[in-house]
């Protein structure tokens, strides 16, 4: 089977391709996937890494508003159109696959002139442009979450199957969980508040955790903080202008990125942070109660929509980021860790919304697609 998947961007975007990818491999081993991605994205370093060959095309987000700049990025996507369609005329795929971001446009256009399958997978609660504006021509396209089927018109074929994540829920003894807290160089007497931002970091979340420290809020909880790898030099610098050591913060351990994410998510009692789809998934997975700052001024406040996918169930707290302090942030995270009986049912809660064989399902909607 030759396969064609259209992921750029973020992350987000990426690793759902990357997971269809992996799963097509296992079923059919002798299958050819090539990924068609920008110059610009983070596909060009996690795409080669996962032993896949990138072919790169012009692609840009178009606004409505007229402008020098937005004409010539019009002009440039034409042409990556046309790019699209030259490479899938040399690949002659069985199926196109689009996973998310601005390169979808080009790509399932391009497929569709070509009369060759097509199946877009979108991760948000709410769909982004590229899928509403491909719906009524795509043959088939997968939702992660069940909100986003009502917000999608004239589909030909809607399907829920969630998103494929890497992460999964770990049942740890005691003793297991208390050796990785210890490790951690927190101890097993309080609760643990996971907070991140994204790979990045969320300054805006980090000031709040900032404020926390200074006024010495959590004293009946303790924290573990991933700064992001491009933030952790200037809050180590805050800290040593209040005198004090990013190593030694009391009830705290400060890192710039966390590497054994799935160790550590499953030993938490409540996550903080922002709510892209990859991570509602995640957090629905390992059915953990989370605190959530949707990212603003986004298109269509689509992680606005992906955190209420869980405050409707009642599995988490949503906190607007011009309204995050770290006096309400603190006062959230009491609420819950603080609240066994709380933080079990939202947990529970939050399981309710998760998707299993995920991948299996997806594989099976190609497959169907190919054939039809």
């Amino acid at each position: 089977m030759k396969v064609v998947i259209a992921a750029a961007g973020t992350a987000g975007h990426i690793n759902p391709g990357l997971a269809i990818a992996k799963k097509i491999q296992e079923e059919q081993k002798d299958s050819k996937i090539i990924f068609i991605g920008t110059t610009r994205g983070l596909e060009n370093d996690l795409v080669p890494r996962a032993g896949y060959e990138l072919k790169t095309i012009e692609a840009y987000g178009l606004s409505k508003k007229i402008s020098i700049e937005n004409i010539k990025k019009m002009l440039k996507t034409l042409k990556g159109f046309r790019e699209a369609k030259k490479i899938l005329k040399e690949i002659n795929p069985d199926v196109v696959i689009g996973t998310g971001g601005y390169i979808c446009g080009a790509t399932i256009s391009a497929a569709h002139r070509l009369k060759i399958p097509t199946v877009l997978h979108e991760s948000n609660a709410f769909p982004g442009k590229a899928v509403k504006l491909l719906a009524k021509k795509t043959d088939t396209i997968l939702v992660s979450f069940e909100d986003a089927i009502g917000r999608i018109k004239h589909a030909k074929k809607i399907v829920y199957t969630g998103t494929p994540v890497k992460i999964k829920k770990q049942n740890y003894t005691e003793e297991q969980k208390n050796e990785m807290i210890k490790k951690v160089g927190l101890n097993k007497e309080k609760p643990i508040a996971l907070v991140f931002g994204g790979s990045q970091g969320a300054r805006r979340i980090n000031n709040a955790i900032m404020e926390i420290i200074k006024s010495e809020l959590n004293e009946n909880y303790q924290m573990i903080w991933a700064t992001g790898p491009k933030q952790y030099d200037i809050v180590k610098e805050e800290l040593e202008n209040q005198h004090k050591n990013i190593n030694y913060i009391k009830n705290m351990k400060i890192l710039p990125y966390i590497y054994n994410m799935e160790e550590i998510m499953n030993i938490v009692d409540v996550i903080v942070a922002r709510s892209g789809a990859m991570t509602i998934t995640e957090i629905a997975k390992l059915g953990k109660p989370s605190i959530l700052v949707p990212l603003p001024n986004v298109s269509h406040d689509h992680q606005l929509y992906n955190a209420k996918v869980l405050q409707n169930i009642e599995a988490a707290d949503i906190i607007l980021d011009n309204e995050l302090t770290g006096e309400k942030l603190n006062t959230n995270i009491e609420n819950i860790v603080l609240d066994k009986e709380k933080c079990r049912k939202m947990g529970e809660k939050a399981l309710t919304v998760a998707t299993d064989n995920v991948e299996d399902k997806i594989y099976e909607q190609i497959i169907e697609t190919i054939g039809n």
